[in-house]
């Protein structure tokens, strides 16, 4: 599902000494706005490295392990660390580094399943200036952008916005207008998407072979919109997690392949499992109606009522269709998130 590997900063030194000069060029071609835009200092600064220890019975152990190492961004002067929920999601311990190699404990705030943020807060104020919070939605394609992950200015990387658009991941997970830039980052966990203005407008999610949608074949990064997260700020802050009602959830991973849904894992202990679907199985459709893409099928999923609600799933198993009625769930119920909100 996910591809956790980071890169090391000393294996990668080159990157340094072109990123230098790109990085000046970069900033100095917003002259315009210098007196609002951050230092150098001030971006590498405010992104650190994360680690995380999760809960040993953790359902996201299996595909995801039990320690878990990325970046987080700070971004607000109390210690209050943005990232991506994949690397804390059922942590029962966490640390933060600076970019001074200064190393602080932090507790787990809140996490959201459906835009896969996560926060987190250090457990005594870092001193260090916040990266503040830009506007997605006036990133454009083409856009001049960086991207800053933990180690310094040795990570800090001048991109391009290559597209926008729905991204829809096999883990019945879809975000829309997300942000694709090019070249890939080598540690984009949970690394900054950085505006001309030197504002924070994206969370590194993914390395993906096609940045630029169906127009080429282009290597580069998935950011999830900073936009995504103002809306449900308030709740994770108070709740740990949203208010909202809670989507249905199988625990199904599907690929498209040749205009078929092919179930590439089921998660242990899910409905999906207790239903009997296996990895190879074809999802055709739900209640005789055909989803033959990502899209299509999570949409027709979560129009169908609330977590709980059963979904007549219609599935190819051994060349012949069947219907199966799953009990969906809240997938919150799954995760050890006790220990932690």
């Amino acid at each position: 599902m996910w591809n956790l590997r980071r890169a090391n900063p000393g294996s990668i030194g080159t990157l340094a000494t072109v990123i230098g000069t790109a990085v000046l060029l970069a900033l100095a071609s917003v002259a315009s706005v210098r007196a609002q835009t951050p230092s150098i200092e001030d971006l590498v600064s405010s992104v650190v490295r994360l680690k995380t220890f999760i809960n040993p019975d953790g359902s996201s152990v299996s595909n995801l392990g039990r320690e878990r190492d990325g970046s987080a961004i700070i971004i607000d002067e109390s210690g209050l660390l943005l990232t991506i929920g994949y690397l804390m999601v059922e942590a029962h311990a966490a640390e933060v580094v600076t970019s001074t190699g200064r190393t602080v404990p932090a507790s787990v705030v809140g996490y959201d399943n459906e835009t896969g943020f996560g926060l987190l807060r250090t457990l005594e104020p870092l001193k260090i200036k916040p990266l503040p919070l830009g506007k997605s939605a006036a990133v454009k394609e083409g856009d001049p952008v960086l991207v800053a992950s933990f180690g310094g200015v040795a990570m800090l990387a001048p991109v391009h916005v290559v597209s926008r658009r729905l991204f829809a991941g096999s883990w019945e997970y879809m975000v829309d207008n997300a942000i694709f830039t090019a070249p890939p980052h080598p540690a984009w966990s949970g690394a900054a998407l950085i505006s001309r203005e030197g504002k924070l407008v994206g969370v590194g999610s993914l390395v993906v072979g096609d940045a630029a949608g169906s127009k080429e074949s282009k290597p580069g990064n998935m950011f999830v919109p900073i936009d995504l997260l103002l809306p449900i700020l308030g709740d994770l802050l108070a709740d740990g997690k949203v208010s909202s009602t809670p989507k249905p959830w199988l625990g199904v991973n599907a690929n498209e392949v040749a205009g078929r849904l092919f179930v590439s894992r089921v998660t242990p202990q899910s409905p999906a499992e207790k239903a009997g679907l296996k990895r190879g199985d074809v999802v055709v459709g739900i209640a005789g109606e055909k989803t033959a893409t990502l899209p299509e099928f999570y949409r027709k999923l979560w129009s169908s009522g609330a977590a709980g609600v059963s979904i007549p799933l219609d599935v190819m198993q051994g060349g012949e269709v069947r219907r199966v009625d799953i009990p969906s769930a809240n997938r919150l119920d799954y995760l050890k998130l006790k220990s932690t909100f």
